[in-house]
């Protein structure tokens, strides 16, 4: 395996291979493709950590980043980073390749004074890797909401101190799902499916952790409105 830079021969066969590893897992059909169509131009794309992995001179994978807003109540701005899209192409799934280029481009990171990474994603699919999850180490979005797929790399050592501190993502992710079907009119037809992956997905992105005090005030007020009659009035 060698892993490298992306050059611009290669990005046609990279926006193809995230195409087919991500078509059906998220939502019938995929739009990862345009987005990283869309994140070499975008103000907050990191080139130098653009990697692919090669693998007896086929492309078999590739990661790209963004660069994080993230923010401590103290005001302290922290360097941040995101990626996604991660592909591996689906004949080279579970054969390491996608934990080399976490590893590899986690490397040349930390030379390049990031402090931790920010994703969205399964945990059982980068706790392995230490990811933590963004409550552990008190990291919120901008709504104060801590999503139970928001997982959180430190690259460097007492990066949080201990204070909470708030996530915002790139823009570079957003964009017109208009935009991102015509765009996949320009490849291949693949037929869209409905699969249990997505079930998954939507459950892992629209579910969240709750802190301590919300979660206790949330738990007794759930109590009383169910007619729960096991709390003690005694004390």
């Amino acid at each position: 395996m060698i892993i490298r830079r992306e050059e611009k021969e290669d990005i046609r066969v990279v926006e193809e291979l995230i195409r087919d590893a991500f078509w059906n897992v998220y939502g019938p059909g995929a739009t990862e493709h345009y987005v990283a169509h869309r994140l070499r131009s975008h103000k907050d794309f990191v080139k130098e950590l653009n990697m692919v992995a090669e693998v007896d001179g086929k492309i078999a994978g590739s990661i790209m980043y963004t660069e994080a807003r993230l923010t401590c109540e103290d005001g302290r701005s922290g360097k941040c980073l995101s990626f996604g899209p991660l592909a591996i192409h689906p004949e080279y799934q579970r054969k390491g390749i996608g934990k080399a280029l976490i590893e590899t481009t986690f490397e040349t990171a930390k030379e390049m004074g990031y402090e931790c990474v920010v994703i969205f994603g399964n945990p059982g699919n980068y706790v392995s890797r230490g990811f933590l999850s963004c409550r552990r180490v008190n990291v919120c979005t901008e709504e104060g909401i801590f999503p139970t797929a928001m997982l959180v790399k430190p690259l460097a050592d007492d990066v949080f101190a201990g204070k909470r501190w708030t996530y915002a993502e790139s823009d570079a992710y957003e964009f017109n799902p208009e935009e991102a079907e015509a765009y996949d009119r320009l490849f291949p037809f693949k037929e869209k499916k409905v699969l249990p992956s997505q079930e998954e997905f939507y459950i892992y992105s629209h579910s969240r952790i709750f802190d301590d005090t919300e979660q206790q005030e949330n738990s007794f007020e759930n109590r009383q409105n169910s007619g729960d009659h096991h709390l003690s009035a005694e004390s």
